[in-house]
């Protein structure tokens, strides 16, 4: 039994980790493709969207978004995904890879000052020493491109500080969500079928500015990003967000860049830096701190939060 007489969930931690290291591939597999990014993105989402639609796309399913006040939380959750995935490339584009992952991976912060409020929980001791670990372990990494590659751009900061928001923004919906919806997959189809779409535009100006043209290597990365990275492994990490606090979950996301150098090495042989592995280590200490020391929730059920006031 942990403080407050609340039980931990293995499991639930373990599903948070296996959405997040199958999540971590993406950035390989985006490295690994050459296509522009806008198509990459709604093709991978519309992927994912019409594998979870074959699969789960059922009468609970729509009784899901029918459920009052549930679309609107819904369509949010969508262009918050959307958009957070929009301004870190912008961000990137106009600063520099280390700089808009700074920036981005600045969410748990966010998550930890706001979810406390959001959900009327006190703040447990354990978060801060686990985030400070966290972001250290992040600012390691990244050392060497803080160094040799900032470009300065208030801009470009803003709109990275903006994406950062966004993500925390949200995890905190896709928080309250879990506990408004039957199945994790409600989540996953909506979030996929509603980033294929905002950001079709952007893919097809995309395609029609640079003429290119899919190959078979590109259609095989975004079909593994679509099936693998996204719908399976989004689809673990709402179920999983369900039944773990949801500052746990942002901090052990931590590790989604140190298992993204690993993957990396395998498919286009970039070997991780001494920087890497020690600042790798910090964030699993970080993640070891909140599975061992951190309290479960013990939050009501969907049926109970049906018949309570909407968060």
């Amino acid at each position: 039994m942990r403080a407050g007489g609340l039980r931990s969930d293995p499991a639930g931690y373990a599903i948070v980790l296996a959405g997040y290291l199958l999540m971590a591939a993406t950035a390989p597999l985006v490295a690994f493709t050459r296509a522009p990014t806008g198509v990459v993105l709604s093709l991978r989402m519309a992927i994912a969207a019409a594998a979870l639609g074959a699969l789960f796309a059922r009468r609970g399913y729509l009784a899901d978004w029918r459920r009052p006040g549930n679309a609107p939380r819904l369509l949010l959750m969508g262009a918050l995904s959307a958009g957070c995935a929009l301004l870190f490339f912008v961000a990137i584009r106009m600063t520099s890879v280390a700089v808009g992952m700074l920036l981005m991976f600045m969410m748990p912060v966010w998550v930890a000052l706001i979810a406390p409020r959001v959900f009327r929980t006190r703040r447990e001791p354990v978060v801060i020493p686990a985030l400070a670990l966290a972001l250290g372990g992040l600012l390691v990494i990244l050392v060497p491109d803080l160094v040799s590659g900032v470009q300065v751009s208030l801009t470009g900061i803003a709109l990275g500080v903006a994406a950062g928001l966004s993500y925390a923004a949200f995890a905190l919906v896709v928080k309250a969500l879990t506990k408004r919806v039957a199945a994790a997959t409600t989540i996953s189809l909506t979030e996929a079928a509603l980033d294929a779409l905002f950001v079709l535009p952007l893919a097809l100006w995309q395609l029609a500015d640079t003429g290119y043209h899919l190959t078979l290597r590109d259609f095989v990365a975004i079909a593994v990003m679509g099936l693998v990275c996204t719908a399976f492994a989004h689809t673990l990490w709402a179920e999983g967000t369900r039944r773990v606090r949801v500052e746990h979950v942002t901090i052990i996301g931590y590790v989604e860049p140190v298992a993204a150098a690993v993957y990396a090495y395998f498919l286009v042989g970039q070997r991780p830096s001494l920087w890497t592995v020690v600042g790798g280590a910090l964030i699993i200490v970080a993640g070891v701190l909140v599975i061992l020391f951190g309290t479960a929730e013990g939050e009501p059920s969907v049926a109970e939060l049906a018949e309570a006031e909407p968060i």
